[in-house]
């Protein structure tokens, strides 16, 4: 995730949803039913529907502040502690959301083997909740903390427990959160917040998710770039594509000639190697397709 969109030049969308094209709908459908061994990769997007907020608007800019960089969060008490406020007010949200429909359509489609293999850049695990398995998580996931100095892991349900009894001040703040649960707070006491550390040797506290700054594990890479040469297709759902992470396996595709479909309103970095691009919700676009290829599967 170290790339900057900036330089990226690409065409002006409309600033409306657009309306639902039945016919798009239907080619849709057709790509999913001609390709048996799908790479799906989705992006914040697909969660929208679940209550967890998107980071880019139509034209792929930032909604709100970009995300805690890697190298501030190492360095820094003062942005660990930020982080962690935040954190700890956004978190809740991420827990409490719910596989919306483009999640289970996903599953249903992966239960007839229709996927080679879903690969997420989200870190909610929301796949996984709806039956998709096998999922390749790029940017980890927030479930889980990490010590980086003993390599002990916490639930990060339990780190929860923790920040509330060490910070009532701010157990009763309410904040809008985004798609890694980093809430969109400023709050005047944050000198006195008091960070979590490793129990077992007083370390440095991490979620398990990649920050802009740190590179995705190699071994990831690896196991998505296997299963795209494995694939007859690649379906983006729900991301823009502007982070290198996720847009680098269009560039794979499109070299080898693997036909890529897009579903997501608006631009996508990708948007000149797609075959087929859908602007529709996630969840009504995959659901007519799983309709039409899976209408009967029990997946769970």
């Amino acid at each position: 995730m170290t790339e900057s969109p900036a330089s990226i030049r690409l065409p002006e969308p409309s600033s409306r949803e657009p309306a639902l094209d039945p016919a798009a709908f239907d080619d849709l459908c057709e790509f999913v039913a001609a390709h048996k061994r799908l790479f799906v990769l989705t992006g914040a997007g697909v969660s929208v529907a679940s209550g967890i907020p998107g980071y880019r608007d139509l034209h792929g800019n930032w909604m709100r502040a970009q995300p805690i960089q890697w190298q501030a969060f190492r360095d820094s008490e003062h942005a660990r502690r930020r982080y962690w406020a935040r954190s700890m007010v956004g978190w809740p949200m991420l827990d409490r959301a719910r596989p919306n429909a483009a999640h289970e359509a996903l599953a249903r489609l992966g239960a007839v083997g229709r996927i080679a293999r879903l690969v997420t850049q989200n870190v909610d695990g929301l796949h996984q909740r709806a039956g998709s398995s096998g999922v390749v998580e790029l940017h980890g996931s927030i479930d889980d903390v990490i010590c980086l100095d003993c390599a002990s892991r916490y639930p990060r349900a339990q780190v929860q427990t923790w920040l509330l009894r060490d910070n009532l001040d701010l157990a009763e703040v309410s904040a809008a959160a985004s798609a890694d649960g980093d809430a969109h707070l400023e709050w005047d006491a944050l000198d006195v917040f008091r960070v979590p550390n490793c129990p077992h040797c007083g370390g440095m506290l991490k979620p398990d998710v990649v920050f802009f700054g740190e590179n995705v594990p190699r071994d990831r890479v690896q196991a998505a770039s296997e299963a795209l040469e494995a694939a007859d297709a690649m379906l983006v759902v729900g991301s823009s594509l502007m982070v290198f992470s996720g847009y680098r396996f269009c560039m794979w595709a499109a070299k080898a000639g693997t036909p890529i479909a897009a579903i997501n309103i608006g631009v996508t970095r990708a948007d000149a190697l797609l075959s087929l691009k859908i602007q529709a919700p996630c969840g009504e676009a995959l659901a007519q397709a799983a309709a039409r290829v899976a209408p009967l599967v029990s997946y769970r």
